[in-house]
């Protein structure tokens, strides 16, 4: 099949938890049905992925959903 795409609908249930390691490191961890994804960051990349967030948030609020 195709590679899902950021506008794909989707019903994928997944929680996410973010935190510190013991080692220094920001953790992203994706806890789904089947599936546990540990994601680790550096702080500074942690920093560049919540400007990210920050642009993204910012950028979804603009779009106009009809209701």
């Amino acid at each position: 099949g195709q590679p899902m795409g950021i506008n794909d609908e989707n019903d994928i249930e997944a929680g996410l938890q973010i935190g510190p390691t013991d080692q220094g490191m920001v953790r992203l961890f994706i806890l789904g049905e089947s599936i546990e994804i540990p994601m680790d960051f550096d702080p500074e990349e942690a920093e560049e992925i919540a400007e990210e967030l920050r642009a993204a948030a910012s950028a979804a609020r603009k779009i106009h959903k009809p209701r």
